[in-house]
């Protein structure tokens, strides 16, 4: 009785987790779970091929036992309790009220709605990348970034780790890296207030240490399927500690401390059916202070999906800093490789 017990256990939960059905214009029939439609792509997950990028085209109909957000034309949106199939190259809403059939065509988007408070939501990325040069000296240089975001509740917790190590004649010449962490706790369903903690280490550089620690109001335009926007306001406490040398080479360390007012964005758009992810995040900082105008720091990244967890990425950092009539900007880039869950 046991085992009989387990085996239907066994094929419900396989019924539930294949509670999708797309069938195709050539006859075919797939089982799985809609993920998104967008841009014409039908993202579409099976346990025997993983996620599926059919054109939406190629679809005569469709069912799906969950809950989607469903967007004819450019601005309707309506909330679907199922999709029933219907005729070639229609889908049936389900909605509580009498079931309306709709042709695929008009159908320009699909995504499952986010709740308000999720149980358990974990997102992050690790890019990495190796630069070696082999002339006169010899050069290696890594670097990592890593991104994680973790939701449980009203709460949301983002923690991102960066580190550069470079070598020139098996010499070391640069070893640093950055630790970030906030909490940001959500009031509404776009309000929410976030308080976090920053802390750079510099082994080479004058400026060895650096802390900030800042707190403010924020607000959510979207997090869904397709991507997310959010900004954030900031009251900030930066702490600076130098290594200076004086005349006589004895080194000495000093320590500043500065207030300042920042602007945070932080967003993300996956593209042709999240086989593309368009990343951007950075902070503007202003200074209470008249040497300084504004100092701004921020990247944006493409990363290219080779599977469920393999990126390719290509990474774009700047730093500008503008103060006393004079603007200071430094560039990088980074072409590496990566994984994301």
């Amino acid at each position: 009785m046991v085992r009989y017990f387990f085996l239907l256990w066994l094929a419900f939960g396989a019924a539930h987790s294949l509670a999708d059905t797309v069938w195709l214009n050539n006859g075919d029939r797939l089982s799985g779970e809609v993920i998104l439609l967008d841009s014409g792509i039908l993202v579409f997950s099976t346990p025997y091929a993983g996620r599926l990028h059919i054109q939406w085209s190629d679809v005569e109909t469709l069912s799906s036992s969950k809950e989607l957000l469903v967007k004819e034309g450019v601005d309707q949106l309506e909330r679907s309790k199922e999709l029933d199939a219907a005729g070639p190259g229609m889908v049936r809403l389900v909605n509580g009220e009498a079931p309306r059939a709709v042709p695929l065509a008009s159908i320009t988007q699909l995504m499952t709605p986010k709740p308000f408070v999720e149980d358990f939501l974990w997102e992050g990325n690790i890019d990495g990348s190796l630069d070696m040069k082999r002339k006169e000296d010899d050069s290696d240089k890594l670097r990592f970034k890593g991104t994680n975001r973790l939701e449980h509740g009203r709460w949301r917790h983002r923690a991102n780790l960066e580190t550069e190590y470079e070598t020139e004649n098996q010499v070391k010449k640069e070893d640093n890296y950055t630790l970030e962490y906030s909490l940001d706790r959500f009031i509404t369903e776009q309000w929410f207030w976030t308080t976090g903690y920053k802390y750079q280490r510099d082994r080479f550089e004058e400026l060895e240490r650096q802390r900030e620690i800042g707190t403010g109001p924020g607000y959510q335009f979207w997090d869904n399927e397709l991507g997310r926007l959010d900004l954030t306001a900031e009251l900030n406490r930066i702490r600076y500690d130098q290594k200076l040398q004086d005349d006589f080479g004895v080194t000495q360390h000093e320590s500043e401390s500065l207030d300042t007012g920042s602007v945070n964005w932080d967003y993300k758009r996956v593209l042709w059916g999240s086989r593309f992810e368009l990343t951007t995040t950075g902070v503007v900082h202003f200074p209470f202070t008249d040497q300084v105008d504004y100092a701004t720091r921020g990247d944006a990244g493409l990363r290219y999906r080779v599977n469920d967890w393999a990126r390719l990425s290509l990474l774009f950092e700047f730093d500008q800093v503008r103060g006393l009539e004079e603007t200071y900007t430094e560039k990088r880039y980074l072409l590496g490789v990566g994984v994301g869950w």
